[in-house]
């Protein structure tokens, strides 16, 4: 919502800079797009990584 009201305010102050944006943005998200992946992954390896060592303590009930 809040980059909607920005491109609206965008629109108002300069509109071909706000069209160039709105044409822009597809293109943007798919280069981007690579590195939320990335992300993903990320936190899914680490996420792995403390439920292997948190898992003697879990069998252990501490």
């Amino acid at each position: 919502m809040t980059s909607f009201l920005l491109w609206i305010i965008l629109l108002f102050l300069c509109w071909p800079l706000a069209i160039i944006a709105l044409i822009l943005y597809p293109f943007i998200w798919l280069i981007l797009l690579p590195f939320r992946l990335l992300g993903i992954v990320t936190i899914g390896v680490f996420e792995l990584i403390k439920s292997i060592f948190m898992l003697p303590s879990k069998i252990l009930g501490r």
